[in-house]
């Protein structure tokens, strides 16, 4: 019964992780020396520790590598000075108590050190002690502690750059999520330390004016009960409480000296890659100052009057060392040479696929002189204008659209920019920093005062004007954009319009398997038993070939499913599913519950084209007469324009065999024009055919011939 129940307290109290009581226990026994009188055996071996810990503290902070791998220390300075002033208040205790028994009445460590420090003379060793009390509070306390707090203000003012400069290289592609969460992470707990250590650098400030306080109330509290209580003469009494006064304050001074110092070397050191022994040891070393410094010893060491023997010993040896140094630096430079020749000579020789840079799907290169739009500490947008596309265009289109990597390009002239897809230009253009450019929407002839140009998305008639000149252009009815503006627009018109290209195997698969997680009988039904993902991939693509979002994929997916008995062809899957979209293709033409006017083909012309597309597709191809096709498409140019004039989007409906076919033509010719079947507008939807586009009879003849 026993047994079990110790067991039971083992498990509950998890003695495998001791270290979580340690320092409530460490708090408790600080606390207990406040209040509880200890014997001078005890005071030996907790001052001894002190100064163990003072040790340890100072080694660790010389060696780490950067100031964050001792997170812990703001606390550990803490925990250390309370303990060291609870000692303080424990030995005043005793030394008030039985000082009158004598140097040893308060632990041998006490009496050891202040009578090494006295040596026989009580005020060269007081003169001395105060010296020391000086030392720590004055210098090295009182600098560690400004630097501390000079570090915390501008750590704390320079994490909103910190975290921008992680999002920028994240959206330029040069990190992935994981690192920026790391770096994240990172740059919130610097901040956290260096605050941390402003604050802690106040304890070991307020610690070096108690230690005094202390030793002015040891000495004259020892000398009031000595010659009060215990009968002892002045000179008797001052002899005795002097010495466990300073060995008192030396033993508590030696560890809170030891710890200012590991504060003053963890906030003064610069964050590198070495310890600070080996960086101060590698900077301390260059020979041409060790070399100038032994010539100014040697030319000093024959002055007359000069420790001739001194100066010349120092000024050779030092000269001896800088020439050896410089010997060593010359080895290990010639060997990282050759090593660096090694190298290269074996890449030469030997390639693997790691040496091959894969194209970025996405990238924005841009010239020198438009770095500064990307840079948010100076006020560039870009970087943002560039994610808010990224985010809109994914919601859109119903994938998530691969990070735009932006980088400079020397090549390029200055305000030049190329927006590449798959390594390829696709777009280009060219800016003016400084200057807003004001575009015209179509319908304004008033000139400004300005460079005319082309904007660049849409090649619409454009000024760039100065700022000053902007109110004025808006009054005129121009629409004024900046420069980030003007490549964000160009680069959302890009990704819009080649949507169907961004979209590959790997995309589809994270589409398959974000469905599969809420319908996954859907995809296990589809997919693969039915069709692959490479199939379905292209009837995705062919849905955003003709800016078309596949944002209802459970409704593609339904229908592939349903239909995938009938054929596994790719684009007469495409024409299947696109009649279950209806809604969604016209709520991007028209609002709800207005009429949608379309424009149709001549009844002849489409019979025409019908029996032409059947006939051809049992031959493998479309064959139209090519003077039929250049003729309807002039058709369709002047329908569309006319639907322009009249503020109609161009909307042509066919019958379902000619769509695909006339889609691709006009694809070709018009990006801004739509063309439908009937079975792909809904029953609710009011329409009305406000144009037929027809062709010459020659044409027609033509092609029946």
């Amino acid at each position: 019964m026993n047994g079990s129940l110790v067991s039971d307290l083992r498990h509950s109290l998890n003695f495998t992780d001791a270290k979580g009581i340690a320092i409530p226990l460490v708090i408790l026994a600080i606390m207990a020396m406040l209040v509880i009188p200890l014997p001078s055996i005890a005071l030996d071996v907790l001052f001894t520790f002190n100064i163990m810990a003072g040790l340890i503290v100072v080694m660790i902070s010389i060696n780490v590598h950067r100031p964050l791998e001792f997170s812990s220390f703001p606390l550990v300075l803490l925990l250390a000075t309370v303990l060291r002033l609870s000692l303080n208040v424990a030995s005043t205790r005793v030394v008030l108590l039985r000082g009158n028994e004598g140097p040893d009445a308060a632990g041998n460590v006490i009496a050891s050190f202040g009578e090494f420090v006295i040596a026989g003379n009580y005020v060269v060793g007081f003169i001395i002690f105060i010296i020391l009390m000086i030392i720590n509070f004055i210098v090295v306390t009182k600098g560690a502690g400004r630097t501390s707090e000079v570090i915390a203000r501008f750590t704390l003012d320079a994490l909103p750059g910190k975290q921008m400069a992680i999002d920028a290289d994240l959206n330029a592609g040069i990190i992935d999520q994981e690192t920026a969460l790391r770096r994240r992470e990172e740059v919130s707990q610097e901040s956290d330390f260096f605050g941390s250590m402003d604050g802690a650098s106040k304890f070991v400030r307020g610690d070096a004016i108690a230690g005094l306080l202390i030793l002015a109330i040891n000495i004259i509290g020892g000398l009031i009960v000595g010659t009060t209580q215990h009968d002892l003469g002045f000179e008797e009494a001052a002899q005795i409480y002097t010495l466990l006064t300073i060995g008192d304050g030396l033993v508590a001074q030696i560890p809170s000296l030891l710890l200012s110092l590991a504060t003053a070397i963890v906030v003064t050191r610069v964050t590198t890659s070495e310890t600070t022994t080996n960086q101060a040891g590698t900077q301390l070393s260059d020979p041409t100052a060790l070399k100038i410094t032994s010539i100014i010893l040697l030319i000093l060491g024959v002055i007359p009057g000069m420790p001739h023997f001194m100066f010349l010993s120092s000024g050779l040896l030092l000269g001896i060392f800088a020439f050896l140094n410089d010997k060593k630096k010359e080895i290990l430079s010639d060997i990282k040479t050759a090593e660096t020749q090694s190298k290269a000579e074996s890449e030469d020789i030997e390639l693997d696929w790691e040496d091959i840079e894969h194209v970025d799907q996405i990238s924005l290169e841009i010239g020198y002189g438009l770095i500064p739009l990307v840079s948010e500490q100076d006020g560039g947008l870009l970087l943002s204008r560039v994610r808010g596309i990224r985010k809109k265009l994914s919601a859109e289109l119903g994938f998530l659209i691969q990070p735009i990597r932006i980088r400079d390009n020397l090549n390029l002239e200055p305000m030049s920019y190329n927006i590449l897809l798959k390594g390829a230009v696709r777009g280009t253009g060219e800016l003016q920093l400084g200057q807003s450019l004001a575009i015209n929407p179509g319908d304004i002839t008033t000139p400004l005062e300005g460079m005319p140009t082309k904007e660049p998305a849409f090649g619409l008639e454009a000024y760039w004007i100065d700022e000053t000149e902007s109110d004025h252009a808006k009054t005129l009815g121009y629409t004024i954009v900046d420069n980030a503006t003007v490549i964000a627009t160009h680069l959302n018109t890009l990704l819009r319009t080649n949507s169907s290209d961004l979209l590959g195997h790997d995309e589809t698969r994270e589409i398959i398997d974000k469905v599969s997680s809420r319908s996954p009988k859907l995809i296990e039904d589809l997919v693969p038993a039915k069709l692959s993902v490479t199939t379905v991939m292209q009837v995705l693509k062919n849905i955003l070939y003709e800016s078309i979002s596949i944002r209802d994929i459970h409704t593609i997916l339904g229908t592939l499913l349903i239909e995938s008995g009938k054929t596994e062809n790719p684009n007469e899957l495409t024409e299947l599913v696109r009649p279950k979209l209806g809604h969604l293709m016209l709520q991007e033409i028209v609002d709800l519950g207005e009429v949608l006017n379309v424009i149709t083909l001549d009844p002849k012309l489409e019979q025409m084209l019908i029996g032409s597309i059947t006939q051809s597709a049992k031959m493998g191809e479309v064959v139209v007469e090519p003077n039929l096709i250049e003729g309807l498409l002039e058709s369709v140019k002047k329908q569309k324009e006319e639907a322009e004039n009249q503020d109609f989007p161009a909307v042509i409906v066919v019958a379902p065999p000619i769509r695909p076919w006339l889609a691709r033509m006009v694809k070709q010719r018009f990006n801004d024009a739509t063309v439908l079947s009937y079975t792909e507008i809904p029953e609710d939807q009011k329409i009305k055919v406000f144009a037929r586009i027809g062709v010459s009879e020659d044409a027609q003849e033509e092609n029946q011939a």
